[in-house]
This record gives C-alpha cells, sequence and structure tokens, in this order.
C-alpha cells in the first residue's frame, strides 16, 4: 500500500508527548498501551486517544514484522537502480503498480537524480536476481537503465525522531 507524505511536515505538530509515544514505538511497536503510556508520562486512555490522533494524521503510517529475508529463503540482498526513459504521469503509475507486484521487492524508493527508483530486493540466488532484474523491470517499455548493487548488511539507523546530537525537544 502506498501511504503519500503529508503536505506538510507532521513533526510541526507533534508535542513532547507524541514524541515519547513515536520514540517508544519506534524502539519497539510491540509495547502494550500500558508500557506505551507509562513510558509517555500520561493515562492509559490519553494513550489510546493519541495514538488514535496519531494514525488518523497519517503519523503513524503502520505496524509491520520484520521478517529476516535470509530466514524466510531469501538470503541475498541487492539495491537496483532504475532508470526511466521517460516521465508522463501515466508511465510512472504504470511502473509503480508493475513494481508492486514483483516477488522480493522489500523496498522501493521514488528518487531525484540520475536514477528514477531505488530498489531494495531479496532473493534466493544471483540466478533468481538475474531473474528479477531481467523478467521483471528490464522487460518494462519505459526502463532504460538499472544498475545492480550487493547489500552485504543492512543496519538500523536511529529512527525518524533521532535528534542529532545537542539538539533537544
Amino acid at each position: 500500500m502506498v501511504v503519500p507524505s503529508l503536505p506538510h511536515d507532521p513533526r510541526d505538530a507533534l508535542d513532547g508527548i507524541d514524541r515519547r509515544l513515536l520514540l517508544a514505538l519506534e524502539r519497539n511497536a510491540r509495547l502494550t498501551n500500558a508500557a506505551l503510556a507509562k513510558a509517555a508520562g500520561i493515562a492509559e486512555s490519553t494513550c489510546t486517544q493519541r495514538l488514535r490522533s496519531l494514525r488518523d494524521r497519517g503519523v503513524i503510517r503502520g505496524f509491520r514484522a520484520e521478517v529476516d529475508p535470509a530466514a524466510a529463503g531469501r538470503p541475498m540482498q541487492a539495491v537496483i537502480k532504475v532508470r526511466l526513459g521517460s516521465h508522463d504521469r501515466d508511465g510512472v503509475l504504470a511502473f509503480h503498480e508493475r513494481l508492486t507486484r514483483i516477488p522480493g521487492v522489500i523496498r522501493i524508493f521514488h528518487v531525484a537524480g540520475a536514477d528514477d527508483y531505488l530498489l531494495h530486493v531479496a532473493v534466493a540466488t544471483a540466478e533468481a536476481l538475474r531473474d528479477l532484474v531481467l523478467e521483471h523491470i528490464t522487460q518494462h517499455p519505459g526502463v532504460v537503465h538499472t544498475e545492480t548493487q550487493l547489500v552485504f548488511e543492512v543496519l538500523d539507523g536511529p529512527g525518524a525522531l533521532a535528534e542529532p546530537a545537542g539538539v533537544r525537544s
């Protein structure tokens, strides 16, 4: 499911309680309402209302399980750069739809710059990676170039709400 970004910065409307809730959820999305309320220093009923508001405003876009691709039989990960020859709206939307149906595609980034897309994929073998590129990506008439980079390791960053060193909210 594609969730469009909000036209404004949703952080503008976040207060300290919202930030504490979101930081706790970024660390562990399985926390109970009681644990979240305690972490934010608020009543459980207030916590429930705050979480509903954060979801309704699009600040919280969903909850997912993070599956280890290797444990799921797809130990080889790659980032595939894709460049389109044309950028008309219908062609881009058709390409978006195609990408969301390709097995093994973990994340799709539509980007600015020399390339138009970065695809994070996970597959079982080098042959499966080749087939994914040749059969699912380069077959699209709008694709003029791809470049595949193997992923050696995936590391987690500090999260969307982490502040630069020395900055307090």
